[in-house]
């Protein structure tokens, strides 16, 4: 039965992730157990424990927690988030076939890496499709980050969180302390929080940078240099997965982290041309920054009228962070989230 309300879906990037996440949807939609079931069938044991097992527990087999890894964090947030939309659909009464169209679908935005997941739903890409290149981008963004460590083993490549800042005062805070090291922005994720990405050297002279602007800043518990040119070496590695990966054009606006705005539909022009911007801004996205503050102002400013009618905002699992970016990006829109089906 298709359904009645107009909706946007937001699907979470990497630092959403808990130990716990998805076990609701799990154990309480047939729907949603069968996403991790097929993630498991086609992941077998690449990740060194079952992937319910690192979502719902974290590694009991070692006692080390695994889930906050770049290689596991990726594909079990994106497992996750299909979950929870499969079981959505069920909720909603949404068939199987032409979901996005039946379940009224505007748009689907994700961050970073949940843009991944909002092209699966818009069709680009098979769910085991996308689940490859996810398990893949983890994997790259990892090594590139080891590749750049200290002799100890520290990361020598990190990320810092200016709280208050602009975009002028965030790449003033760059240029500064740049040096002769990689020092950019890397997402900007609302007003007044910007992260920057670059050498540990260079994010350490930030955060004596920036407190010297009156900013606060914070260097970020992340495995590498996200969102910037040390990428680089996972960036040729994903290009080359993508290539061999079809890509169909979105039967809904997907946004692009890179541009802040949608990607082209089939009807923006001939299918090669859409399939080759989508991956080349896939590929980009690794060393570029994420837009994400635009995209939303997007989304915002393009679908809504003040009218009752306005579409619903809905996070799929796993966390709220979000509806919390979104109360700063625009607090008249409300977003719902879904770490647990309806009652």
């Amino acid at each position: 039965m298709p359904s009645s309300a107009s909706r946007i879906i937001l699907c979470p990037g990497q630092g959403a992730q808990f130990v716990g996440m998805g076990r609701a949807w799990h154990d309480r939609s047939p729907e949603a157990r069968a996403i991790f079931e097929r993630a498991e069938r086609l992941l077998g044991d690449r990740l060194g424990a079952p992937l319910s097992q690192l979502c719902f527990n974290g590694d009991n087999s070692t006692g080390i927690q695994r889930l906050n890894n770049t290689d596991i964090s990726q594909p079990a947030i994106y497992v996750t988030s299909v979950a929870c939309w499969a079981g959505l659909l069920a909720q909603w009464k949404s068939g199987a076939n032409g979901a996005v169209a039946e379940a009224g679908v505007l748009a689907a935005a994700g961050l970073s890496l949940g843009e991944y997941t909002a092209l699966h739903l818009a069709g680009t890409f098979t769910f085991e499709e996308g689940l490859e290149l996810v398990a893949l981008r983890g994997r790259a963004m990892q090594d590139a980050a080891d590749a750049v460590k200290l002799a100890d083993g520290s990361p020598e490549s990190g990320m810092v969180a200016l709280i208050g800042a602009d975009a002028a005062q965030a790449a003033q805070v760059c240029e500064e302390a740049r040096g002769t090291d990689v020092l950019v922005p890397a997402n900007f994720n609302a007003p007044g929080q910007i992260v920057i990405s670059g050498h540990m050297a260079a994010c350490k002279r930030a955060v004596e940078v920036a407190s010297r602007l009156g900013l606060r800043a914070a260097e970020l518990p992340v495995a590498g240099a996200f969102h910037s040119p040390i990428m680089r070496p996972a960036a040729d590695r994903l290009k080359a997965a993508l290539t061999r990966t079809p890509i169909q054009a979105p039967h809904c606006p997907v946004m692009s982290n890179v541009t802040g705005k949608p990607y082209p539909s089939g009807e923006a022009g001939d299918a090669d041309t859409v399939a080759d911007t989508i991956r080349g801004g896939l590929v980009a996205q690794l060393t570029s920054p994420v837009l994400w503050e635009q995209g939303c102002r997007h989304l915002t400013g393009h679908t809504k009228t003040g009218a009752p009618a306005d579409p619903e905002f809905h996070e799929l699992a796993p966390g709220k962070t979000l509806a919390g970016l979104m109360r700063r990006i625009d607090k008249a829109t409300k977003v719902e989230t879904h770490d647990e089906p309806n009652e």
